[in-house]
């Protein structure tokens, strides 16, 4: 199996910072890496899963939680409108299951709204986040979700 979240899962503790925004024994939390819209992430099961009806029970009681709590730290940290979450998990290389969990900006154009929000996605080398804004984002949203960490 060539599981590009898995190589990345066996190797957490190495990762740079915008791999591991934030993660727990089910879950981690990492920047897209191919996006043009910063603040893009990635919820992805911490073991190989490709279908949401494969998710144990303990993976299922914590989904919900990290998808709002990372949509109230996106909203505290860029100031977002509201945030999409979808899954599709269909990428050749990409089955493993993951959520995208996507800041819509205020002034997000109305052609880039809804699906169309992809299009920010598999974004030109020089059109993409840069490393370095991802880590700087990372730290910031870290920071704010230990702050509101609920427990």
């Amino acid at each position: 199996m060539d599981c590009f979240t898995c190589r990345n899962n066996a190797r957490i503790n190495a990762l740079p910072p915008r791999e591991v925004i934030a993660a727990d024994d089910h879950w981690r939390v990492a920047h897209a890496f191919d996006t043009a819209l910063p603040g893009w992430l990635v919820l992805v099961p911490r073991r190989h899963v490709t279908s949401i009806a494969d998710l144990t029970d303990a993976e299922a009681a914590t989904l919900g939680t990290w998808q709002v709590r990372l949509s109230r730290a996106l909203r505290a940290v860029t100031g977002c409108a509201k945030t999409y979450i979808v899954q599709f998990a269909e990428k050749e290389g990409f089955a493993h299951v993951h959520f995208h969990v996507v800041p819509r900006m205020p002034d997000l154009p109305a052609d880039r709204r809804g699906p169309r929000v992809f299009s920010y996605l598999g974004a030109t080398e020089q059109d993409r986040v840069t490393e370095q804004q991802q880590d700087e984002l990372a730290a910031a949203l870290h920071e704010h979700l230990d702050r509101t960490d609920l427990g």
